[in-house]
């Protein structure tokens, strides 16, 4: 029988708890979603595995934009590092390039050295390097658990011919390949009869409204991406539809 993952990404301990109670498998913990995630505060870490017993990957990204780090930034990625694995986090969601778009393997090398018995996700640097297929082999070489991709396009569903095609690579010891960007349960339903992928992440985002009844409109606090009195949060029941779809495809195996 295969055995499915659901990964939801989530930045708030509300949506941690939507995503435990739809069905998800693994937590992904992040902040900023909004931005694509950065990473999240040990104290946000701490309450989520307070009120959650998933398993939780911490995402590790020191700001938004490209994954070309300086020393500093290095730095302070290899002290996340450390002290998420202090923490008990079961595994860190990382990656790092070099200027010519390849692997920044020595960076890459130094994050894994500190990563004790943490699992190791290849975030979705992945699908901005320059070659994914020779990526998908140091990846391997490096001991990395998992590649959460989009297949090098903005969506998933845009990027299903490389998805498959690294979908069926996959065997025992290589990484395996966990297709996100824009995953919904009736894709899943797609992925999982066209092609050999068994694991999934999706947010599930919804917008809700903020509580607030005074609003200074027009003062935005930072990039002006959505209203200051709009929050994301995970849609329990988007969740539970994903968990319902992939318990169906289990059962056929």
């Amino acid at each position: 029988m295969k055995q499915y993952l659901l990964e939801c990404c989530v930045d708030s301990v509300e949506s941690a708890l939507a995503a435990t109670a739809g069905g998800a498998d693994r937590l992904e913990l992040c902040a900023c979603l909004a931005l694509g995630g950065t990473s999240p505060s040990l104290a946000l870490f701490e309450q989520v595995t307070a009120h959650c017993s998933l398993p939780v990957r911490i995402l590790l990204r020191p700001r938004f934009g490209d994954f070309l780090y300086t020393d500093y930034e290095l730095s302070i990625l290899q002290r996340e590092v450390e002290l998420f694995r202090a923490a008990g986090a079961e595994g860190i969601v990382i990656g790092c390039l070099d200027q010519d778009g390849g692997l920044a393997l020595a960076q890459m090398e130094k994050l894994i050295a500190l990563s004790g018995s943490m699992k190791v996700t290849l975030h979705r640097a992945f699908d901005v390097c320059k070659d994914p297929l020779l990526a998908y082999e140091q990846a391997k070489e490096l001991g990395i658990d998992t590649i959460l991709t989009s297949g090098q396009k903005s969506t998933c569903l845009e990027g299903m011919e490389l998805l498959k095609e690294l979908g069926a690579q996959q065997q025992a010891g290589c990484p395996q390949i966990m297709a996100g960007a824009g995953m919904t349960p009736e894709l899943i339903r797609v992925f999982c009869r066209e092609t050999d992928i068994t694991a999934f992440h999706l947010s599930a985002k919804k917008i809700i409204d903020s509580g607030m009844r005074y609003r200074k409109e027009g003062v935005p606090m930072g990039l002006p991406v959505m209203s200051e009195y709009s929050i994301l949060r995970t849609n329990q029941e988007t969740v539970a539809q994903a968990r319902r779809e992939l318990d169906f495809y289990r059962m056929q195996c």
